[in-house]
């Protein structure tokens, strides 16, 4: 049994970078994100996959529903694993805010040990994506599968799949728009790919 992931972080919004989306509503993709899911669509094509899943974000289904089409499949399906995380009362915040609370810098050095104010933890992320994962891959022999989601949930993922630690985080980038392979099989798992990003 073997599955293979295209681990894909939504194409950008016209904020990206300046303040903490989350889970907020109405945040949908910039004239640069649609054109980053037109690359996206022509590279995933060449990935022959046969099914697309998605966060129920805006930004991520608008990037899912632009590779189903380029790749002639059905509408993506969502599901809640691939959510952003629940930044709880953070979400919606400016960086510039952010930083001056004592809680998002703790928060940014030791995630393992640190709950978002009204969320969860990055290792209850970790649990929900690579739970998703598991019983995907448990559904038929050789499915290649795209997984929208987000730049932290990717993160969690790649982390498991790898054996680093939660708090390993900030080593390696998933960038708006990007591909990230990964294999799943009786024997294990490993990353084929990490944030290659099409331009």
């Amino acid at each position: 049994m073997t599955a293979t992931y295209f681990l894909v972080r939504h194409a950008a919004h016209d904020n990206v970078g300046n303040f903490l989306a989350g889970r907020t509503a109405g945040i949908t993709l910039g004239e640069a994100g649609r054109a980053q899911v037109q690359r996206l669509g022509q590279r995933l094509r060449r990935g022959d996959i046969d099914a697309i899943y998605t966060s129920p974000r805006e930004r991520t289904l608008e990037t899912a529903e632009g590779i189903a089409s380029a790749c002639g499949l059905a509408l993506p399906q969502t599901d809640a694993a691939l959510d952003e995380v629940n930044f709880g009362d953070w979400s919606g915040k400016t960086f510039e805010v952010l930083n001056d609370d004592p809680r998002w810098r703790r928060w940014n050095t030791t995630r393992s040990l640190t709950r978002t104010p009204g969320g969860e933890t990055m290792l209850d992320v970790q649990t929900r994506i690579f739970g998703l994962m598991e019983t995907l891959a448990s559904g038929g022999n050789d499915r290649r599968i795209a997984l929208v989601s987000h730049a932290d949930v990717i993160k969690a993922a790649v982390s498991h799949v790898l054996g680093l630690p939660i708090d390993a985080w900030p080593r390696f980038d998933i960038a708006p728009a990007s591909v990230t392979t990964v294999v799943i099989g009786d024997w294990g798992a490993k990353v084929m790919t990490l944030n290659e990003v099409t331009f």
